[in-house]
C-alpha cells in the first residue's frame, strides 16, 4: 500500500505554533521540533502498525480503519479517536480526554513524501517525511 515503508522527518510547516496551541511548554516544543522521528508503517488490509522512533521515545502502535483507540503523544497528551482511508488520504480524527477537544489529522503521500497534516482549534502544521 502507499503509506508502506520507513519515513524520516524532513521538515516541519508552523509545528511550533500548533504545539503552543496544544499548551505544550517552550521547552518541549524546541525539543520536539528536533525529534528525529521515523515511522515504519505497514498496512495489511484494514489493519496498520506504525513503529514510531524519536529521541523522545519508541512505540509501536496498531489499529483498524474506523476502530476508536486510545493514543498518546510523545507529551502525555491522552487522545481518543481513529482513522480511516478516504480515498488515498489517511484521515484521523481525534479527541482529547482532558478537554474534549479535536485534534485532526490527515497523512498522505504527496510525489515521493508522506505530509501529515495537524489541526488544531484552528492552527494547521504539516510534517513532511521522506522515505529512508
Amino acid at each position: 500500500m502507499a503509506f508502506d515503508g520507513a519515513w524520516k522527518i524532513d521538515r516541519n510547516e508552523n509545528y511550533d505554533k500548533f504545539m503552543e496551541k496544544m499548551g505544550i511548554n517552550v521547552v518541549k516544543r524546541k525539543l520536539a521540533a528536533h525529534d528525529n522521528l521515523k515511522l515504519i508503517i505497514t498496512q495489511e488490509g484494514n489493519k496498520f502498525t506504525v513503529k514510531e522512533s524519536s529521541t523522545f521515545r519508541n512505540i509501536e502502535i496498531v489499529f483498524e480503519l474506523g476502530v476508536t483507540f486510545n493514543y498518546s503523544l510523545a507529551d502525555g497528551t491522552e487522545l481518543t479517536g481513529n482513522w480511516n482511508l478516504e480515498g488515498n488520504k489517511l484521515v484521523g480524527k481525534f479527541q482529547r480526554v482532558d478537554n474534549g477537544k479535536e485534534l485532526n489529522t490527515v497523512r498522505e503521500i504527496i510525489g515521493d513524501e508522506m505530509v501529515q497534516t495537524y489541526v488544531y482549534e484552528g492552527v494547521e502544521a504539516k510534517r513532511i517525511f521522506k522515505k529512508n
